[in-house]
């Protein structure tokens, strides 16, 4: 018994040093760095002084809050009913869907950017292909604008509600829905009655969830736009690694409060996710 617990302490050891390197000790210099002066001159509040009386900034956490709450909302929706179709499929479909939700998962950032760019941009396929025909479906649309940054947010947060989905409904169980329809209930009744109550709380953890990843996003905002729009993420790399000036410190500040609103963002999460229990139960 002792050399399986001395085993199973000798097998944390690593995982424990990859944590810390990789996760601890950078939010521990960002932290320290954001109560820095410019240049590290010591401790001072300047940063965070500068981040609430200067509107460029209130103005950058509102647009990535916006299009963060919007993306997730349009694509956990979606998701909802997509998910189900899914599992109406035979289980090889199924799995071969899931493999293609796992590939478009994880195609985001500059490639995601470039793709959209060569399918909508203004020399664009699908442009090109509209103004032939004489279809003006996509003449009032541009990509390189707010609608087009909503968009690529949605199509890469699809893919990830699917997949954090999928196992939820695999939780409903066949026997439930023929009790339900021996008693007389509908496939909506059912659905309202107890499919809603159960899978409601997944849904609200994986709409925190696509609203971290989104507020997180950087490559495609800026590969799509440059620094056009003023999104959190693209303001902390201009911070850190700006072609002008770089004020470090500031940015790690800014990233600082990108990560308190994302505690926030979880904690009322999980106060909707009791609540909904609740109120469904």
């Amino acid at each position: 018994m002792r050399r399986m617990n001395g085993m199973l302490v000798a097998s944390l050891i690593p995982f424990s040093v990859i944590v810390l390197l990789f996760l601890f000790v950078p939010l521990f210099f960002m932290i320290y760095g954001s109560f820095q002066g410019d240049g590290g001159t010591g401790f001072t509040f300047k940063q965070y002084a500068e981040i609430f009386q200067n509107a460029y900034y209130h103005q950058a956490f509102k647009n990535s809050i916006l299009i963060s709450f919007l993306s997730s909302v349009i694509a956990i929706v979606l998701a909802v009913f997509a998910t189900y179709s899914i599992t109406l499929f035979p289980k090889k479909i199924q799995d071969r869907i899931l493999v293609f939700a796992n590939l478009t998962s994880n195609f985001a950032g500059i490639p995601l950017a470039f793709a959209f760019i060569v399918l909508l941009g203004n020399s664009g396929l699908f442009t090109l292909i509209f103004r032939h025909f004489g279809w003006n479906t996509l003449s009032s649309f541009n990509v390189y604008s707010w609608s087009g940054l909503v968009l690529i947010y949605v199509y890469f947060q699809i893919p990830l509600a699917v997949m954090l989905l999928y196992p939820v409904y695999q939780g409903i169980q066949i026997q439930w829905k023929e009790a339900a329809s021996l008693l007389g209930a509908s496939s909506s009744q059912f659905w309202l009655r107890i499919g809603l109550p159960v899978i409601m709380p997944s849904i609200a953890g994986t709409l925190s969830i696509l609203f971290a990843n989104a507020m997180g996003a950087y490559a495609s905002a800026y590969a799509l736009t440059g620094s056009t729009y003023n999104l959190v993420t693209i303001r902390i790399g201009a911070l850190t690694a700006g072609d002008i000036f770089a004020k470090p410190e500031l940015g790690s500040a800014i990233a600082t409060l990108l990560g308190l609103t994302l505690v926030v963002a979880m904690l009322i999460n999980e106060w909707l996710s009791r609540k909904v229990r609740r109120d469904l139960s």
